[in-house]
């Protein structure tokens, strides 16, 4: 009788295995389907739509270009001039007009794309002008998101970025002695006020 059991026991835990190893085949998509844009999310849209950063200034930001909403959220901190901040405000106001045009512009993109292939009526040429249209648009809203970080570096001074990016937590301890992998250590130690 016990070696029924230990059978039946070894079998059932054999089966299991079997059955785990049995991949899901459910999509990491699965209910994005039901968008009314499949590649655009809720809060993409909306991101997109109030001209806000979508990650495209990364770059900029992790190597040391402070962004001007960010720069103005922390004005008491970084010591902003009046001047200092009417321009920072400008190119801001600037940014963020120009991002939400080209935001909505890349939605409807998006949109076109989405409707060809929900159509089915899509070729390949058809595609290569809707995926041009779009990425092009993306790569405009990108360059205004980034311009936005590099103006930035001809309004704040050295010990501003330098705070800047310690107030965001990029630069733990002394930034002049440990430059981060992956960073120039030149431009590093320029944006953060080393002297060489």
């Amino acid at each position: 009788m016990r070696v029924l059991i230990l059978l039946f026991v070894v079998l059932f835990i054999m089966n299991e295995n079997v059955c785990a190893q049995h991949e899901d085949h459910t999509s990491a998509y699965k209910g994005e389907e039901t968008r009314a844009i499949k590649s655009l999310s809720a809060d993409d849209l909306k991101e997109l739509e109030e001209g806000k950063g979508w990650g495209f200034a990364k770059p900029a930001e992790l190597n040391g270009y402070p962004g001007p909403s960010h720069i103005l959220e922390m004005k008491e901190e970084l010591e902003l001039t009046p001047d200092q901040i009417a321009r920072i405000e400008t190119v801001f106001e600037f940014m963020n007009k120009k991002a939400r045009q080209l935001g909505v512009k890349f939605i409807e993109a998006e949109k076109a794309l989405d409707s060809a292939f929900k159509s089915g009526e899509v070729d390949t040429e058809i595609l290569y002008k809707l995926v041009s249209a779009s990425a092009n648009t993306r790569g405009n809203l990108r360059f205004v998101h980034l311009d936005a970080h590099l103006s930035m570096m001809e309004i704040l001074s050295k010990s501003q970025v330098s705070q800047y990016n310690q107030l965001r937590g990029y630069a733990s301890g002394d930034p002049c002695e440990s430059v981060p992998e992956g960073h120039d250590p030149q431009m590093w130690k320029k944006h953060n006020n080393c002297s060489e």
